[in-house]
């Protein structure tokens, strides 16, 4: 089982340890509830290490990036990124993934560069099928094991950060980036982004930093009440804002106009892996969805509980479901047929021989109050 550079310190703080994607990741320190509250409210900061990069670079580096996502990569101005994904040959997904358009100091003349951010059970998957489709005069390095990632997420997150750097992250919107020195660490990628909706940032750091970077913030955080998160509340706090989990919501099957990534799947930017599959599911609409569904009771729904129409017909499954610790009732997501996705429609989900009433809502379940 893999590592990052903080296990020894993530084991020291007492945090519940398990296998995730092959590393060996903490799940919770206080608890999930504790850890999640923490982030909603103030301040907590994920290790991510775990997480695959891949820089592409070179002189036909865009048209790569763009045959292989959905998103349209041209449209990044240097400092900006977007989430996208990597479709397969049938429509369904490869991988999610964030696309970011890094400056060209070290490129040579002409060249272009990119920095794509994957997901780490499919780091591996993803380098082999971008490299597949890589008949292009680009270079691929994958710098993964190089490179840690530290998620400080949360209303407090920019201002704990602030009080380490020179950098003016006040001016940095959301889904932009920007390099410099943090807590001494040098080249560090300050990017606004985030998998909790709660406001923040991530730092990408050369991984024999990155012990340096996770004390100095803790140092600086004790103002702030800074607490370390484990992938427990990662899990709640993203799925609170209806975001996909590879694996759950979206896989290899699931196309991203049936997941309601419609707005990342820009079928008029030319050519692309499944175009003409997804330019014809937005043509004549799909079969099913991805809905957001809140539970009248207090079991929570599981991934592939069955989910029926109030005939008691099957008519979906659930693909991701939790017990909303800002909210206090359970929560889902899950595809459903066509008929049954509007706003305030009746479910039953399945668990055993209990059918679960729930109605179809439209996430974000926890309404964000920053996006940075």
């Amino acid at each position: 089982m893999k590592t990052t550079p903080l296990t020894p310190i993530h084991i020291s703080l007492g945090a519940k340890m398990a296998e995730f994607a092959g590393y060996n990741m903490p799940i919770s320190y206080a608890g999930i509830r504790e850890e999640h509250l923490a982030v909603r409210n103030k301040v907590g900061v994920f290790d991510v290490s775990h997480m695959g990069e891949f820089i592409v670079r070179g002189k036909e580096a865009l048209q790569l990036v763009q045959k292989v996502t959905s998103n349209n990569a041209s449209k990044l101005a240097i400092g900006q990124a977007q989430y996208s994904c990597l479709p397969n040959h049938n429509g369904g997904i490869v991988d999610d993934l964030l696309v970011y358009r890094l400056d060209e100091d070290q490129c040579s003349e002409g060249e272009q560069a990119f920095m794509l951010v994957v997901n780490a059970s499919n780091i591996e998957k993803d380098w082999n099928w971008i490299a597949e489709h890589n008949t292009f005069d680009t270079k691929m390095i994958n710098i993964s094991d190089q490179t840690g990632l530290l998620a400080v997420q949360g209303p407090e997150a920019t201002a704990l950060v602030q009080q380490l750097t020179d950098v003016d992250l006040s001016s940095l919107a959301y889904y932009t980036f920007t390099k410099g020195t943090v807590a001494g660490v040098d080249n560090v990628l300050i990017s606004a982004t985030g998998y909790t909706g709660a406001g923040g940032l991530e730092l990408y750091v050369q991984s024999d930093q990155l012990a340096n970077l996770w004390n100095a913030l803790f140092e600086a955080g004790k103002a702030f009440d800074l607490q370390p998160i484990g992938l427990g509340a990662r899990d709640t706090l993203r799925l609170e804002m209806g975001y996909c989990l590879y694996g759950n919501d979206i896989d290899d099957t699931t196309s991203p106009l049936e997941a309601g990534l419609g707005w990342i799947t820009k079928t008029k930017k030319g050519d692309f892996n499944s175009v003409e599959i997804l330019q014809r599911q937005r043509a004549e609409g799909v079969q099913r969805k991805l809905v957001g569904f809140k539970v009248e009771d207090r079991r929570v729904p599981r991934h592939h509980y069955p989910i029926e129409n109030e005939a008691g017909e099957n008519i979906g499954h659930v693909t991701s479901g939790t017990l909303s610790p800002s909210l206090g009732t359970p929560i889902g997501m899950g595809y459903v047929d066509l008929p049954y996705i509007a706003e305030g429609t009746k479910l039953a989900i399945v668990a055993g021989k209990k059918r679960l009433n729930a109605t179809v809502v439209k996430p974000p379940f926890f309404k964000k109050t920053t996006e940075n």
